[in-house]
């Protein structure tokens, strides 16, 4: 297992960790909380020790069932989790970003009792609060560290500027954005930004949504998920045979490694220096196993040339126009 550290946090994290959110929303029927329970935890006898969540993720659901999980084990295992959006408790349409300090207190305290837990190792800002400065959100986060609830602070899908100007009121140890061979934006302002602050990053749909596993073809295309719906434009009807086709060449590739097309795309992911910490995600142990196994894969220069650019032929922006707007930002 590969580990690497969180940014200055002395954070030590196995390089390929696990996003907990398609177990309880997004992607289809949230999983049966025994054998959610049971992935979480023989992840952690496979040797992972990041698991990633957030409260906006099944309202709390997520959080609860890392908690149920992780209570007599806490201390084999880093938690992050993350604040900021915000939901209709009856219906669960999104309403806004709050980053104020009344709404990160709220949800800190929510967080740690679903998560059982006196502390998150790392407390990320979920979407900016376009309404007010990040210093003042950040310097509100910054006092969980010094209550000891918080060990580490992050930002997610964040701009190089916002980073930075966070960075000064108080160490950022991770940025998580989406990144894989299907999504490199974040390379152009970002991503330098994070390398310039001593931070990590934290690569979330390091697979393409699922694109990068090689599992979907014509006749199957994700259902009753919101893949399937106006809120993943790659996978509409204009864009998905397009990127049907892309994902051909990581096949080939993995084929001639001997490895699955997502162990490709993760090695690609880990390959892309020490910074660089991912956590896919997943519902079944098999796909976890084989994630993992990605952490010994060599891709050759010239494969890695083959998959460079690859990203320039994705059809669909990563999220529809609404989504785009909290994105970089």
């Amino acid at each position: 297992m590969i580990t690497r550290q969180i940014g200055q946090s002395g954070i030590s994290v196995n390089a390929i960790g696990l996003g907990c959110m398609g177990l309880s929303e997004f992607y289809g029927p949230a999983t049966e909380t025994a054998e959610a329970i049971a992935l979480l935890q023989g992840a952690v006898d496979a040797g992972v020790n990041h698991f990633d969540t957030a409260q906006l993720y099944g309202m709390g659901a997520n959080e609860r069932l890392l908690g149920e999980a992780f209570k007599d084990r806490r201390d084999r295992v880093v938690i992050a989790t993350k604040f900021g959006p915000t939901r209709d408790r009856e219906t669960g349409a999104l309403t806004g970003v709050d980053g104020s300090e009344d709404n990160m207190r709220a949800a800190i305290e929510e967080s740690l009792r679903f998560l059982q837990t006196d502390h998150v190792d790392i407390y990320y800002l979920h979407r900016m609060d376009q309404s007010r400065p990040i210093e003042e959100t950040v310097g509100a986060m910054a006092k969980l560290v010094a209550e000891g609830k918080v060990r580490a602070l992050g930002l997610s899908e964040a701009s190089a500027e916002t980073l930075k100007r966070a960075n000064a009121v108080h160490p950022i140890s991770a940025l998580q954005s989406e990144y894989s061979l299907f999504s490199r934006d974040i390379e152009d302002g970002p991503l330098p930004a994070v390398r310039e602050i001593g931070a990590t990053l934290v690569a979330y749909s390091p697979l393409g949504r699922g694109f990068l596993t090689g599992r979907f073809t014509r006749e199957n295309r994700p259902q009753n998920d919101y893949r399937s719906g106006a809120y993943q434009p790659r996978y509409g009807d204009e864009a998905y045979e397009a990127n049907l086709a892309l994902v051909e060449e990581v096949k080939t590739i993995a084929e001639a490694l001997k490895a699955s097309p997502a162990q490709v795309a993760l090695a690609w992911v880990l390959g892309r220096g020490e910074h660089v910490v991912t956590i896919p995600g997943t519902t079944k142990r098999s796909n976890l196993d084989g994630n993992l196994g990605a952490a010994g894969l060599t891709i050759t220069s010239a494969q890695i040339a083959r998959l460079e650019g690859l990203a320039a032929r994705v059809k669909g922006a990563r999220y529809p126009e609404t989504g785009m707007r909290n994105i970089n930002v």
